[in-house]
């Protein structure tokens, strides 16, 4: 069992993968609820004014903008830069070009390095001639 302490809270809990307790998780939660529905019933209102309507922090509705849990309307109100080149987003942490660019990135780098047939073929012959090496041990 991982015990840690929560990063909002401090209370000690048991880690699942969140960074913060039940209770605190469950209170993030409803706090999101009251975003997504103020959000429903008044489209494209401000940050600031979600936060006074809801209760819910600024720093919270940031984040959930970070998350890409919901996202600004207008096209000239960007609170976001991409974290990568510091163009404006509506959410999330990269913009489109940027995130198109990582995923190529990150498939690059997965994608197994082609060996030549010569090495193939010298690497066959170590292996092979450490082998007889520890044969002729015994």
């Amino acid at each position: 069992m991982d015990l840690r302490n929560c990063s909002k809270c401090g209370r000690v809990f048991s880690y699942k993968g969140v960074a913060v307790c039940s209770r605190c998780f469950n209170d993030d939660e409803s706090d999101f609820s009251k975003v997504k529905e103020y959000l429903y019933d008044n489209p494209g209102a401000s940050v600031k004014e979600v936060s006074d309507e809801t209760g819910v922090t600024e720093k919270q509705i940031l984040r959930y903008l970070r998350e890409n849990r919901i996202e600004i309307r207008e096209e000239s109100n960007f609170f976001l830069d991409c974290e990568r080149c510091g163009k404006p987003i509506k959410s999330g942490r990269f913009c489109d070009g940027c995130t198109m660019q990582l995923q190529k990135e990150l498939q690059t780098a997965m994608r197994p390095r082609s060996v030549s047939k010569k090495a193939d073929e010298d690497n066959s012959k170590i292996r092979m001639h450490i082998a007889e090496l520890r044969k002729n041990k015994k």
